[in-house]
């Protein structure tokens, strides 16, 4: 379980990249008219049955798959009103709170979840909302699961957290420090890679930070903010032929990449 929320990643092989977008394009379209039937087949049966937990949970779940984040909290609203203490509704809220955008009614969501029961989870993901929002709350939150003895994936992402709080507020020693950490003891934590070539890229490092989200496409070949941020670190060093590759290989990956797909506009430009 990671926690972060983020940005950053010839001729015969882009012409089969582009026509293999275009298909999945298609793809996605279809699975999204499937996804919305649902939907409305949803909404009409929990009419119909308004007391059906299971009907309305499942409407949920097709609400978040569209990100119609608000109509999914209301429907949770409505589960709440019954069952007010059933601290798995209260997590789900503060995920889709979350997913829109509300930290602050996320974070009171996570605080009435751990309240009735403090579950490990619950506990990590609000540490992350206040380390996002500079609040040392964080690290009081840490050291308590680290207390649990959970493990090294629990102490990874409680070393991920902390630091994520030291580079909010402007601490990047302690943050390359907690960042490390949290390497060690997980490696494939993508996350703690890109926080790490953050803080050197801000820095105007762009050979320090290049080697970071280097390391960090080897360990995981399939993340658009990788080649993104590659795409960057080459733009900054001059070297705008590697940029382009990277910055459609990160749309190649995540179309949605609003940055990757401005990159690829103003290379292809130049």
């Amino acid at each position: 379980m990671y926690f972060y929320t983020m940005k950053k990643w010839c001729s015969i092989f882009l012409l089969f990249f582009f026509l293999a977008c275009g298909s999945n394009d298609n793809k996605v379209d279809t699975a999204e008219t499937a996804k919305a039937a649902i939907v409305k087949d949803l909404t009409e049966k929990v009419k119909q049955n308004p007391d059906s937990v299971v009907l309305r949970m499942r409407l949920i779940n097709s609400l978040d798959s569209l990100r119609q984040y608000s109509t999914a909290i209301k429907n949770i609203d409505s589960l709440l009103v019954k069952d007010s203490m059933n601290q798995g509704l209260w997590v789900t809220k503060a995920h889709l709170e979350e997913s829109n955008k509300d930290t602050s009614n996320a974070i009171i969501s996570y605080e009435r979840a751990i309240r009735i029961y403090p579950s490990l989870e619950a506990q990590l993901y609000l540490a992350n909302l206040f380390a996002e929002t500079k609040n040392p709350k964080a690290l009081l939150l840490c050291t308590n699961v680290l207390k649990m003895g959970q493990g090294r994936e629990t102490d990874a992402n409680c070393s991920f957290i902390a630091a994520v709080y030291f580079s909010r507020i402007g601490n990047t020693t302690k943050a390359l420090e907690g960042f490390d950490k949290a390497i060690a003891d997980n490696y494939t934590m993508i996350e703690a890679y890109l926080e790490k070539g953050f803080i050197y890229y801000d820095r105007k490092n762009f050979k320090t930070a290049l080697k970071v989200f280097e390391t960090a496409q080897k360990v995981s070949a399939t993340n658009a903010d990788v080649y993104y941020w590659i795409a960057k670190c080459f733009e900054q060093m001059g070297n705008k032929q590697e940029a382009l590759i990277n910055f459609q290989r990160a749309v190649g990956l995540d179309k949605n990449l609003a940055e990757a797909n401005e990159g690829v506009k103003r290379l292809s430009k130049s």
